[in-house]
């Protein structure tokens, strides 16, 4: 999904233009995209001059950055070991579901394919 690097936008509208389902809008002089609404054609990079829409494989990092420490602070909460690690098996065990649904909803993507 596309995302709007604040640093980099100047607030030219030049994507908010380009938007064929009208899925950006302006925000505090920003580009917004409203990702319900986005339908991931691509256009707001194709069109944006200072190339502030980027892709989310560019948030990786910071995205399993952020689960890791999301994780942590659930595991706080807890005032011994056991239950401390018994909150990790559960969070791990809720991202590998997160990998299976991807995992399967690519399959069931690649059979939509034209060949």
């Amino acid at each position: 999904m596309p995302w709007v690097d604040k640093n980099e936008c100047t607030g030219c509208g030049t994507c908010v233009e380009g938007c064929p389902v009208d899925a950006i809008a302006m925000e505090n002089e920003k580009a917004e995209i409203d990702m319900d609404e986005c339908i991931r054609c691509g256009k707001c990079h194709e069109v944006c001059p200072e190339h502030a829409v980027k892709h989310d494989s560019e948030r990786i990092p910071q995205e399993v950055e952020a689960n890791v420490e999301k994780v942590k602070g659930y595991m706080t909460h807890f005032t011994n070991e056991r239950e401390s690690q018994a909150c990790l098996k559960r969070s791990t065990n809720f991202f590998k579901k997160e990998r299976v649904v991807a995992e399967r909803t690519l399959e069931e993507l690649e059979k939509m394919r034209k060949t």
